[in-house]
């Protein structure tokens, strides 16, 4: 499946449909040299189409993990492949995983789109990423649309790996964060230690970190000291929970914009109010946007 390149001056945008519709690239060119804002696939990652080693994929109909692939929705047992091996959890969705649909590109303007079939997830649903490219800013619009049969549990966000340099850092007003007890699985949120708290501004570099934080103002900041440039990422509601994932030794840290946290169907089911849980009704659609917002020296 043949990649797509937007252009808006300086400023361009890759696209890989067949990887899972994911962002290869994004970019800005100018006084010889090139920012790289999100981390770059490289061209084994394209060739493979793998969405871990892209610059950015969509999170649909769910983000983060669900515990052992398991859970109980509408009066039924719901059994989702593993995968993500050896996790034994089921994570992120579908959508990932499966090529993309291109409905429009041209210029700085491009549609891609995902219809699901009800298979082991019991509905099906349509999904869609409106990319609008401007020379100092990237709009992302998503839209997750239940098909059916009945309401389905439902859940959205990008993944953006952003580009990692010593001094990179994130800046996000947040609330609590999502306490991980065992292998990831968050399950009580809790004030945020200090090396946690991204009020205060914390370095990719500083702390490994992979944490969901409630209380999310919408609005985060990526700033690249070394480059003089930084990133604004500001999302529409539901998107209230802030994922921030920063593996030691890694050309990349991730700062993610979903609805709700880390396996929020089984933390309802046991009595939890505060996970961001939602229900989309048959035909009835979610739609979210994300502005990346650019500035450099």
């Amino acid at each position: 499946m043949t990649n797509v390149i937007l252009r808006s001056g300086a400023t361009g945008l890759m696209l890989a449909p067949g990887a899972g519709g994911s962002i290869a690239r994004f970019w800005t060119e100018g006084k010889g040299r090139t920012i790289e804002w999100l981390r770059p696939a490289s061209a084994a990652a394209l060739q493979r189409r793998v969405p871990l080693d892209m610059g950015c994929f969509p999170l649909v109909p769910y983000s983060g993990r669900i515990c052992d692939g398991r859970f109980k929705f509408g009066g039924r047992d719901v059994v989702l492949p593993l995968n993500f091996l050896p996790d034994r959890h089921s994570i992120h969705g579908q959508s990932w995983l499966m090529p993309w649909k291109v409905i429009h590109a041209e210029d700085s303007l491009a549609a891609l789109e995902y219809h699901h079939q009800a298979d082991d997830w019991p509905w099906s649903y349509r999904t869609s990423q409106d990319f609008v490219l401007e020379p100092k800013q990237l709009t992302l619009e998503m839209s997750l649309t239940n098909l059916g049969p009945g309401p389905m549990p439902a859940g959205i966000g990008p993944h953006p790996y952003f580009a990692r340099t010593p001094k990179a850092s994130v800046t996000a007003g947040i609330g609590k964060m999502w306490l991980d007890e065992s292998e990831t699985m968050p399950t009580k949120p809790v004030d945020p230690p200090a090396t946690h708290d991204l009020r205060e501004g914390v370095r990719a570099d500083a702390v490994a970190m992979d944490n969901c934080f409630s209380g999310w103002d919408r609005k985060a900041v990526i700033e690249w000291p070394e480059w003089q440039a930084r990133l604004t990422m500001t999302a529409d509601a539901p998107l209230d929970f802030l994922v921030v994932y920063t593996p030691p030794k890694q050309s990349f840290f991730c700062v993610e914009p979903v609805s709700h946290a880390p396996d929020a169907v089984n933390n309802v089911n046991a009595g939890r109010t505060d996970t961001g849980f939602q229900i989309l009704e048959q035909d009835k659609t979610m739609r979210v946007v994300i502005h990346f917002t650019i500035e450099h020296a």
